[in-house]
């Protein structure tokens, strides 16, 4: 895959080249390609951004320096994902980072002081991600979180092809716990389950786990995700023992 970053701070875009990523595209399976937008500006100043029509605090970013940029970076190519980062966009979620993760190409625009010229979004802009409601001072760090999490999806990136399939969200739901050496470790111990060489068992123990985690901390997803009869089966199980415990601890 191939991702060109528009941006006005391409220093901060160091982080791609470390971990995962960096693996990624020594292994030639993923380019990522930061382009500074000033050098699409024709003044001597280099100006990428101006007061706005109508008055208002902050400045806008100027539409020619975006627009020049963008038709270097992908000429009359078609079919390529022109995203605006942008606190109005969509929020960014796994089913969207599979969904770029089938395209052989994107370009990612990094927004601004007040934002950028709405003809930017009426003539370049095919779709607007944002990563949360919260207000940050650019679209550098969400540009970033949308190649990450895009990129551990391409094949050959991960040592392990199952894991991107184990993730939490990655099936709708929370991954269960995880644990490693050792078995023991301030008075905490692996679960048996885990060390009994059983599969079936610790396949069961694992999905009811993340049932759990999930009907805990995001209840919301369930009301998204397909449940097997099995995953009904151990939900309700998983209710029980909640019900249990509370009991227990009320006793107590």
């Amino acid at each position: 895959m191939e991702v060109d970053i528009l941006t006005i701070f391409p220093d901060m875009f160091k982080p791609l080249e470390e971990s995962i990523i960096k693996r990624a595209r020594e292994k030639k399976l993923l380019s990522v390609r930061v382009v500074d937008i000033r050098e699409f500006a024709t003044d001597k100043h280099k100006k990428v951004d101006d007061y706005p029509f109508g008055g208002g605090a902050g400045m806008v970013m100027k539409p020619e320096p975006i627009f020049r940029a963008v038709r270097n970076v992908i000429g009359d190519s078609d079919n390529v994902p022109v995203i605006l980062m942008s606190p109005q966009g969509e929020t960014f979620n796994q089913k969207i980072a599979y969904e770029l993760a089938q395209y052989d190409r994107m370009v990612l625009i990094c927004g601004h002081y007040e934002g950028v010229d709405e003809r930017v979004r009426e003539a370049l802009v095919t779709r607007e991600l944002s990563i949360g409601d919260y207000v940050l001072t650019g679209g550098e760090l969400p540009a970033m979180v949308v190649v990450d999490a895009v990129a551990r999806l391409i094949p050959g990136v991960l040592g392990d092809e199952t894991s991107p399939k184990e993730d939490s969200f990655a099936n709708g739901l929370l991954e269960y716990p995880q644990y490693t050496r050792p078995r023991e470790y301030a008075g905490m111990s692996v679960p048996d389950v885990l060390l009994s060489g059983n599969h079936e068992a610790i396949r069961r123990w694992r999905r009811k786990k993340s049932l759990e985690r999930t009907l805990l901390r995001r209840p919301d997803l369930l009301q998204e995700v397909k449940l097997s009869e099995e995953d009904k089966v151990l939900l309700n199980e998983v209710k029980e023992d909640i019900k249990a415990k509370i009991g227990n601890n009320k006793e107590e």
